[in-house]
């Protein structure tokens, strides 16, 4: 069984190009220079010197004594929330400046949900001098009020979807009608391992470097490369993608997949998409998508802003579907009590997104011995009011 994307951007039978004909010289471009764009020898002489003098890599993996103590396994957290920026999403912004300067682009968009991935475009549009744009819907830009200030600060114009449900899918829907009408010199950073083909490979390349660092970091820690189980939370999946580029054909590594069960997975506000979804189009690739009977988009529903999309990686979507991975549905509720644990346990504030990955050990039982790597995807601080709301602080 091949997990990766093939020549003509499928993993299985999700992936593609489905986009309008206006879009199709832009995502051609991309699509014909990516590869050689990436493994050219002074790009990865850049991109890796950034990783490391600018995003601060590599970011630690940390023993949780305590928080494995509780749990009766030996958990290990990968800590992509010390990033610049505070989330795995530099890894991919880094890249995809470098791509698009290399293509002759000269203005930058993007979309975001839980503010990270905006606040990182952002960055690094600051950081070589290029203009910014970023939607996010209107009800994000309420509950993440921090990151739209940090956008804001590092010169970006962040403007409001206004449409659906005011979150992160309504914001892609901008940012690509934004792309349509500025089809020449603007480059559309998309933030997760979505999006036409050769979006999703190439946000997932340059995630990778979180699971080759668990790798040579397990190997320096355990004198083994390979962990028992490798877990990280899905929205789009970029977290996740990276966290299991390397052991995607290491069988005695389990993948789980956790993603957003909201209220519940049958109260109608949910994001749980490997349960609710069916084949589908949307953002420019065929995947699992929660739609109504004719194919209209159900809309999702989570606390957490990164992972309330109707849809999933076409990546993941092959995962759950050849059953490589195991996708666990997390509530609002138990999500939330898992950060707060995290937090008193090992004095780490992990975002809500994260939050949700650390809740399985209600739902899954693991051996004493067995060595489990979570993916902390992001800190905590632009969550604190929906904490304080939550918990009443």
């Amino acid at each position: 069984m091949n997990y990766h994307v093939d020549e003509k951007g499928y993993y299985g039978d999700f992936g593609g190009a489905y986009i309008p004909e206006m879009l199709y010289p832009n995502v051609e471009e991309l699509r014909s220079k990516y590869l050689e764009i990436m493994y050219e020898e002074e790009f990865q002489k850049e991109f890796n010197q950034l990783l490391k003098d600018y995003v601060g890599r590599p970011s630690p993996l940390y023993f949780a004594k305590r928080l494995s103590e509780k749990h009766g396994t030996q958990i290990y957290l990968k800590r992509e929330d010390l990033n610049h920026t505070g989330a795995h999403k530099i890894n991919n912004t880094i890249g995809q400046i470098l791509v698009a300067q290399r293509l002759g682009k000269h203005r930058i968009i993007a979309e975001t949900g839980a503010g990270q991935h905006g606040v990182a475009t952002a960055t690094v549009c600051a950081l070589v001098g290029l203009k910014c744009i970023v939607y996010m819907g209107e009800i994000d830009i309420k509950r993440q009020a921090p990151n739209v200030a940090r956008m804001k600060m590092l010169g970006a114009e962040v403007r409001p979807a206004m449409s659906g449900s005011k979150t992160l899918k309504d914001a892609t829907n901008e940012a690509i009608r934004d792309w349509i009408n500025n089809p020449v010199d603007t480059h559309y950073i998309i933030g997760s391992a979505i999006g036409p083909h050769p979006y999703p490979d190439m946000v997932t390349r340059f995630q990778s470097v979180i699971s080759e660092e668990i790798k040579w970091q397990l190997k320096e820690k355990l004198g083994k490369e390979n962990p028992d189980y490798v877990v990280a939370c899905v929205g789009g999946g970029s977290n996740a993608a990276g966290t299991y580029y390397h052991f995607l054909d290491e069988p005695e590594v389990g993948i789980i997949s956790v993603e957003a069960a909201g209220k519940g997975i049958n109260t109608g506000k949910s994001a749980a998409t490997s349960k609710l979804g069916r084949d589908g189009v949307i953002h420019g690739c065929k995947t699992l998508l929660m739609q109504t009977e004719d194919g209209q988009i159900t809309e999702p529903y989570s606390i957490s802003a990164g992972l309330d999309y109707p849809g999933v990686g076409p990546m993941h979507a092959h995962l759950a579907r050849t059953e490589r991975a195991e996708f666990i549905s997390v509530t609002d509720d138990d999500a939330m009590q898992a950060g707060l644990e995290l937090s008193k346990l090992e004095g780490i504030i992990p975002a809500i997104e994260t939050s949700h990955a650390l809740a399985i050990f209600d739902q899954k039982k693991f051996k004493k011995d067995d060595v489990v790597v979570i993916c902390l995807s992001g800190r905590g601080d632009k969550d604190l009011n929906n904490y304080i709301e939550y918990f009443d602080l």
